[in-house]
């Protein structure tokens, strides 16, 4: 009897505390199979709790075109201020879909661009967006055509009414940060003169002259057709950059073409412009996705629309990937790398803010991890105006810094 009491006791005792273990052992992210589980889990152990003296410095320095959260080491919410409002996030996108593309590949994974052949003298160019492939790559690809009477090349593209997501402006269209998303593009399409019709009349001449006596057919050739290449053979390949590699150009130098690219292979949406895997891969974390907007990767669309507390919640959750350091490796580096080089460099931050910028006309967005000891704070600033102050939200930062923690 005293054994069956004991027993019992024992069980009550691990109901009632294990879900404080649980709790403790994932905010010091003790066991590594506990935080994957976190990770991929439909929820979020992010506490609140009201701390005034950061409350006070969000009142007394910010307007309403901000929104600002602050998560503390601990993984506290500890302040925010309009962190429900929707705001345009700018290249602070690029922080979701960078995970997202983490999750999907390895991270010695390669983008691949192919020759392949189907019959006797059928070829077919076909790309991942490779954002460094030129026109050497291009010419090393097609050095395995064989002569022939009849040599039927063709180009495969996607649809150009898929060039560029919803939103992006046709001002944004006219530069190179706005170039069009192809799976086949010289130098990430930044030069308009080397479009897809450049790159038809290079490999036309480079056969015409390889092949004199043949009779060079070129064609453009709709991706989404690609079915029919079942029974094709690759006889040529070549490789990009690892992914690794593609995602810091991404986060820490903002290359849209490339965040684009990334996503679109991982989420296998060459073929249509929707983002609402990126937002369900989100909401399927239990993060607060409902009424935002998804129009793009990169953040170039004007109709992206999250909130801060999204994106805190969100960088908060991504500690616990098992990829979490490749993750962080990517972005930003206040005094050191990327768009926050220059930011900051002979003061204490430097070297200590991993995150991302956000610019565009009427946006400013600021967001990272900010570290002060071994543990980071995560926050978020984002600014929506006609009248933006990036001063104002480094001098936030490097306030946030300087404060005591909250007791």
């Amino acid at each position: 009897m005293i054994k069956k009491i004991y027993s019992f006791s024992l069980f009550v005792l691990v109901l009632v505390t294990s879900p404080f273990l649980i709790s403790y052992l994932l905010i010091n992210q003790e066991i590594s199979i506990l935080n994957s589980i976190y990770f991929n889990f439909p929820g979020i152990i992010t506490r609140k709790k009201t701390c005034p003296r950061y409350d006070a410095l969000l009142n007394q320095t910010l307007d309403s075109s901000f929104s600002v959260s602050i998560i503390d080491e601990n993984g506290i919410l500890i302040s925010s201020y309009n962190d429900d409002v929707l705001r345009l996030p700018a290249s602070n996108q690029k922080l979701f879909s960078s995970a997202y593309v983490l999750t999907k590949y390895k991270l010695n994974h390669n983008l691949k661009t192919s020759l392949i052949k189907k019959n006797k003298n059928n070829y077919y160019l076909l790309g991942q967006g490779d954002p460094d492939l030129y026109y050497e790559d291009i010419i090393e690809l097609i050095s395995k055509i064989k002569e022939n009477k009849n040599i039927n090349f063709n180009i495969v593209e996607v649809d150009p009414k898929l060039y560029w997501p919803y939103g992006w402006t046709n001002t944004d269209k006219l530069y190179e940060y706005g170039s069009p998303i192809t799976s086949l593009a010289i130098g990430s399409n930044h030069n308009k003169y080397d479009d897809i019709y450049t790159l038809k009349n290079f490999i036309e001449n480079y056969l015409n002259n390889k092949f004199i006596n043949s009779q060079v057919n070129i064609n453009f050739y709709d991706s989404k057709k690609l079915y029919y290449l079942k029974n094709s053979k690759e006889i040529n390949k070549i490789y990009s950059n690892p992914i690794l590699s593609l995602l810091t150009l991404s986060n820490s130098e903002s290359h849209n073409f490339t965040a684009e690219s990334l996503f679109k292979n991982a989420s296998n949406t060459w073929n249509d412009n929707d983002y609402i895997k990126l937002k369900n891969w989100l909401g399927n974390k239990g993060l607060p996705v409902t009424n935002t907007f998804f129009a793009d990767a990169s953040g170039l669309s004007r109709k992206n629309k999250i909130t801060t507390k999204l994106l805190v919640l969100f960088l908060d959750k991504m500690k616990y990937s098992k990829d979490f350091k490749a993750y962080q490796s990517t972005l930003s580096i206040m005094g050191v790398r990327g768009t926050l080089g220059k930011r900051l460099v002979y003061s204490e931050l430097s070297g200590k803010f991993f995150g991302k910028t956000g610019t565009l006309s009427n946006v400013f967005a600021l967001s990272g991890y900010l570290y002060k000891n071994e543990k980071p704070i995560i926050l978020s600033i984002i600014q929506n105006s006609n009248d933006i102050d990036k001063e104002k939200a480094f001098n936030l930062l490097r306030e946030i810094y300087y404060l005591k923690p909250c007791q």
